[in-house]
């Protein structure tokens, strides 16, 4: 009877935990969206609060209407084309090149392999400076090539490592099996090895939608036209250090760019564990 109730105790104190601990992490979101309903002169007068005194639902529509003729809609049409082109180039490249790490024997594998590693450790503001010049040579500033082309050619040195590690999972008999019907290397990566990897596709898919779709530093620096900006770049339009800044359009806004990272997690998160568990699992 003592020892079920310590496993009771101990099972409501974790329990306890897990929820004050949930609570911390959600709690900026939650603040987000509450000052998204705040008069502007509340948000920060009265920050703590999640209870608006005010019901300020005309916030989304003034933040909706963006700025004169261009209307935040412009915004997430950019950073939707920007992102679904990031996310297949992605997919192409990280795959073919991941492939021919895990499986195929070619001269000088090993020092790239040791290459494309080191990479991942290079913080992206040591090679900002020498592409922003490449770019520019090349007249790809204030366009969406500098954003979308680099996903085409190389990927991620961090999924191509993902790729890798699900690939070297496969059992290499499926590729001699397929061999020894008459596929070829193509063959054998595009009827063989692609479908087992649906999971880790899945996942490479997410996580490069969720940092395309975040991300503030690129399109900053390679777009300086209004109107091809993604959502990150327009979201700051609505902060003006020299005058007021409209906090409630703005946090309106960023709930509303909260929207499909969250209908993307909840739909897929399934393919996500499955696709980072199943990478350190040898098959």
């Amino acid at each position: 009877m003592k020892l079920k109730k310590n496993k009771t105790l101990k099972t409501f104190i974790y329990h306890g935990c897990i929820l004050v601990l949930g609570l911390l992490m959600i709690y900026p979101i939650l603040w987000t969206i509450a000052s998204s309903l705040k008069p502007e002169s509340e948000i920060f007068r009265n920050a703590v609060s999640l209870i608006p005194s005010e019901w300020k639902w005309e916030n989304y529509a003034t933040g909706w209407k963006g700025f004169g003729n261009l209307s935040f809609s412009t915004f997430f049409l950019n950073s939707t084309f920007v992102t679904t082109m990031v996310v297949i180039g992605t997919l192409f490249s990280s795959t073919l090149v991941a492939f021919g790490f895990a499986r195929l024997k070619f001269r000088f594998r090993t020092p790239l392999f040791v290459c494309m590693i080191i990479t991942l450790m290079l913080p992206s503001q040591v090679t900002l400076i020498p592409q922003y010049i490449l770019f520019h040579n090349l007249g790809w500033v204030n366009t969406y090539l500098p954003l979308i082309v680099p996903a085409f050619i190389g990927g991620t040195p961090f999924f191509i490592f993902l790729m890798i590690q699900f690939i070297r999972g496969i059992p290499r008999e499926l590729d001699e099996a397929a061999y020894m019907d008459g596929a070829t290397t193509f063959g054998i990566f595009w009827r063989v090895i692609l479908p087992l990897t649906i999971p880790a596709l899945a996942t490479v898919a997410i996580f490069s939608f969720y940092w395309t779709w975040d991300d503030f530093m690129t399109p900053l620096v390679y777009l300086n036209d209004t109107k091809l900006y993604t959502v990150a770049l327009g979201l700051q339009l609505f902060s003006d250090p020299s005058s007021v800044s409209a906090w409630g359009p703005m946090f309106a806004m960023s709930v509303a760019s909260i929207v499909p990272q969250l209908l993307i997690f909840l739909f897929f998160q399934k393919y996500l564990v499955e696709g980072i568990t199943a990478g350190g699992v040898k098959g």
